[in-house]
């Protein structure tokens, strides 16, 4: 009997200790990426693992992979979904087999400047595609800005005959294939961890990025002339796999999820910071030349552009194309 009693409080003793290290488990949140550490989107991720932390004492733990350390920016989305990783922050254009209505980001042209942008994302429809991909597996926790696109290329680009038969560098994306054919040039898909390296072989002739991602990079390198467009943007949506998100502890995960509206809030104040500084590192640099587009010549490229517009508005949904020109206005 009294051994009988022993074991038994072995037993209940390992089984609380047990509960107890399953109550007190530490969550370990993997944060992959594709772009350095000095950009918005590499800043963000350290910021969020920093209160993170210290929001979460010995609940959780955030790891950052920048600069496609752990996966590549044509992995990443797969690990995600089969929970090699827990948060990654690709950009809008990844998400097009899962969403059409992602690609109104994609549409040259759109949008007039950053502030429209978040006009659209923080409103009704700009929320609702954050969710249109949950039963799918992924759920969208914010958008990050990087900032408007510039277009580079070995030659200047003043009106949209200057691009034909050039090859530009393009995410997986039908619209940007599209927006490139539409001036007579050659699109083609590279990973980003690859860009450099096809413009200084000459396996691409031009590219499409922001500054921050010109600079950190180092495209200005090996691009001789930017000419500054600002015919797209470059944001990322932060998310995260459904199910994980949804099977965190409450509390837990209202922390993170009032942590990443903090954080990003501050990446997209950072965005603009970090575009007019890079921007201007760029031109310092005397290693290339930054055209200025008069009236007449953008003109010239939005008409060259717009029947991407006509061809994938009723793709997107015409609803969504228009709350995205509506916030144009202030």
């Amino acid at each position: 009997m009294r051994n009988k009693t022993t074991v038994q409080a072995i037993l209940a003793g390992a089984t609380l200790a047990l509960l107890t290290g399953m109550a007190h488990a530490e969550t370990v949140i993997k944060f992959s990426h594709v772009v350095a550490e000095n950009t918005p989107k590499g800043q963000g991720a350290l910021m969020f693992k920093k209160l993170a932390e210290e929001r979460l004492p010995g609940k959780v733990k955030v790891e950052v992979y920048p600069n496609s350390q752990l996966f590549g920016d044509g992995k990443e989305m797969e690990a995600l979904l089969l929970g090699d990783v827990q948060l990654i922050a690709p950009s809008l254009s990844k998400f097009d087999r899962y969403t059409n209505q992602i690609q109104v980001f994609d549409l040259p042209f759109l949008f007039n400047d950053i502030a429209a942008i978040h006009r659209f994302q923080n409103g009704s429809t700009g929320q609702a595609i954050l969710k249109s991909m949950t039963q799918k597996g992924l759920i969208g926790l914010g958008y990050w800005d990087n900032g408007m696109k510039q277009l580079s290329a070995k030659k200047p680009l003043r009106v949209p005959a200057d691009a034909k038969g050039l090859k530009f560098r393009i995410q997986a994306s039908d619209i940007l294939e599209a927006q490139f054919k539409a001036v007579g040039a050659t699109p083609q898909k590279l990973a980003f961890s690859e860009v450099y390296s096809a413009l200084e072989t000459g396996v691409v002739d031009g590219a499409e990025n922001p500054w921050s991602n010109a600079y950190s990079q180092k495209f200005y390198e090996v691009q001789p002339y930017f000419t500054e467009s600002n015919h797209g943007y470059l944001g990322y949506m932060v998310v995260a796999n459904s199910k994980f998100w949804a099977d965190l502890p409450a509390d837990v995960r209202s922390t993170l999820e009032k942590t990443l509206a903090e954080v990003t809030a501050e990446v997209n104040k950072s965005a603009t910071a970090f575009s007019e500084g890079d921007r201007k590192k760029i031109k310092d640099s005397g290693k290339t030349e930054i055209l200025q587009l008069t009236p007449e010549q953008r003109a010239a490229w939005q008409a060259a552009m717009k029947p991407v517009l006509d061809q994938f508005t009723p793709k997107i949904g015409k609803e969504i194309v228009d709350a995205a020109i509506a916030a144009n206005k202030p």
